[in-house]
């Protein structure tokens, strides 16, 4: 079979694995991927809980795939037993304060390093151990802040001697799904970039419902959008598994298509003796040749600059709840003080200068999305300088929606599917406008505020205290807050939630339904154009319903400018993928964007 054009295919060969498998059965498992996928590469693992390889065995194994035109590389998973002792650490990850710890691990790397010119750590490159050694080397200080100083110095010792053993070695450091939680088992992205020479990353999504983890399927696509803007250039590709994918196919193919949207540059499979076993290798192969056709017309992703500092914490996975109702998010570490809309989450609290960056961009002509998450952690920092709203600390169920933007007259109301519960913000009239309400028997609240400061426009977006809740928000809903927050992008989506949007900056777009049944989404264009067209099968949507312009509200004298917006409504199959470009009058254009920076209140 041909290589892929646009990324390479791997797989991981744990320890367990080769520990018990003579070269006969690797060869037939070879055999086996050739007929279905084009493997450019394997990762070889030396080392994992119990099981250690022998570094006469690592080359022969190495050789055999070699044999095959397949690229090596090496790989160690930090579980171990030391001594018999057992540790008091999820999953037995090693000790690093524990010197006996430190030495075999470092015996490890220099093995693997003597027979491979690059290696990876599986995503158990972490610790949670609380023995005797770690509590009283922690002292005063926090977990956290011990365990991310202890895992920086142990990254520069592991680099160090690999590359002492081989001069030439690639030191590559794999992040796992869970990146809300880095920061308490050591994982320190904001200085181990600096010291392996790349990053990878895990895009396993699995199971959103029945799993401890809540990892939400747009996960796949972001992560490697954080890794990516976290290690320009230095993100190796994203890693999927099979686990938890067993009650639909499809889940498992959603991994790797969502990873590759994201434009990673490889494809990692765990493991390859799992994959031998399984009906899944034949179909992704077929999935892999049609997302090697269409990644060629996609342009570099875009969407909201989701703002998520090294080490922060709060609102869990919350942006990628936002992805499945169909926001594009592009999260980054770093805050871009350029980019039309800026979201900040309880993550972004964390940042010790967020409050400061928050008030200046607002001042020069920004737009802000805030989260209740944020506005809370900065209640009593400076927000209540910036907006009239206010925390009550009660809450309220709610089932009827007002949408009624601030530059428009009229209001639009819809009913959801049921009762959801939201924390009940006031606000003061004709000070800050309630650009999406909730209505609650006579009694309303907002959901989505709207205040001018400075130049720029700040508004706060009160997620409902269960964020899956935010998937029974009508399509009115979801368009009404998708409007602002992707304000600098040409297109954005209204439709039921569980549906990802994602945007790229040559005028194409990707659509995924995790729905089982066919629904419609609304497409929604901003400039004259006349339809969508379909990048694979080329049918073209052409109906079109022309929205509403700003008008001036009552006594008002001005509105903010906007350009004319057409929706239109696309049927989407259950569980499908659809790619489309917009076609006609200033489809390749670029749309006037000076609205975005405009004042309200000035003439």
């Amino acid at each position: 079979m041909e290589s892929y054009k646009h990324f390479k295919l791997a797989a991981y060969v744990y320890a367990y694995y080769i520990h018990t498998a003579t070269d006969a059965d690797i060869q037939k498992a070879i055999d086996y991927y050739k007929h279905y996928v084009h493997l450019d590469k394997v990762y070889i693992e030396n080392h994992r809980g119990l099981v250690d390889i022998s570094v006469e065995r690592l080359r022969q194994v190495k050789e055999l795939f070699e044999r095959n035109g397949i690229e090596t590389s090496g790989g160690i998973t930090s579980t171990v037993l030391v001594n018999g002792e057992r540790k008091p650490s999820y999953y037995d990850t090693f000790c690093y304060t524990d010197p006996a710890h430190r030495e075999r691990y470092v015996q490890i790397v220099r093995d693997i390093a003597s027979v491979f010119d690059e290696i990876i750590l599986d995503d158990f490159f972490f610790t949670s151990c609380t023995c005797e050694m770690c509590i009283q080397a922690k002292g005063k200080h926090s977990w956290k802040d011990y365990r991310l100083h202890m895992m920086e110095d142990f990254a520069h010792v592991i680099v160090d001697e690999a590359k002492r053993v081989n001069p030439k070695v690639n030191f590559i450091i794999k992040y796992p799904n869970w990146y809300e939680s880095y920061q308490e088992c050591g994982y320190n992205p904001g200085k181990q970039k600096d010291i392996f020479d790349m990053v990878y990353t895990g895009t396993e999504t699995r199971d959103p419902q029945y799993s401890a983890q809540h990892l939400q399927r747009y996960l796949s696509y972001s992560i490697i959008r954080l890794m990516e803007n976290t290690a320009p250039g230095r993100n190796g590709g994203g890693w999927i598994d099979p686990f938890g994918s067993t009650a639909n196919m499809n889940f498992y193919l959603q991994q790797a298509d969502m990873t590759m949207l994201a434009k990673a540059k490889e494809l990692m499979l765990f493991n390859f003796s799992v994959m031998e076993n399984t009906a899944l290798l034949p179909a992704l192969g077929h999935e892999l040749i049609r997302m090697d056709q269409v990644l060629g017309k996609l342009g570099n992703p875009i969407g909201v600059a989701a703002w998520e500092p090294f080490d922060g914490d709060g609102e869990d996975q919350l942006y990628n709840y936002l992805g499945m109702g169909g926001i594009a998010v592009e999260p980054s570490p770093y805050f871009d003080e350029t980019a039309p809309v800026v979201l900040f989450t309880e993550s972004t609290a964390c940042d010790p200068t967020a409050m400061n960056k928050l008030e200046a961009y607002l001042r020069r002509g920004g737009n802000a999305v805030v989260t209740t998450g944020f506005f809370r952690q900065n209640y009593d920092n400076g927000m209540k300088d910036l907006t009239s709203v206010r925390l009550t600390h009660r809450h309220v169920l709610c089932d009827e929606y007002m949408i009624s933007h601030y530059n428009y007259r009229e209001n639009a109301f819809c009913k959801g599917h049921e009762k959801l519960l939201f924390e009940i913000l006031s606000y003061k009239t004709n000070a800050t406008c309630p650009d999406v309400g909730l209505i609650a028997g006579e009694h309303t609240f907002p959901l989505m505020t709207e205040d001018s400061y400075g130049k720029g426009r700040l508004f706060i977006l009160n997620v409902p205290e269960n964020f899956a809740d935010l998937y029974k928000l009508p399509r009115e809903v979801w368009q009404g807050i998708a409007k602002h927050i992707s304000m600098g992008q040409r297109v954005y989506m209204a439709g039921e939630g569980r549906h990802s949007f994602l945007a790229y900056d040559n005028n194409t777009y990707a659509i995924q339904s995790y729905n089982p049944m066919q629904d419609t989404v609304n497409i929604i264009v901003r400039g004259e154009c006349k339809g969508l067209r379909n990048l694979e099968t080329g049918a073209e949507y052409t109906e079109r319903i022309a929205l509403s312009l700003p008008s001036h509200m009552a006594d008002a004298t001005t509105v903010i400018p906007e350009p004319p917006e057409f929706s239109f409504p696309v049927p989407m199959a259950g569980g499908s993928l659809m790619f489309f470009e917009v076609i006609g009058a200033d489809a390749s254009g670029a749309i006037e964007d000076s609205y975005l920076h405009t004042n309200p209140y000035e003439g």
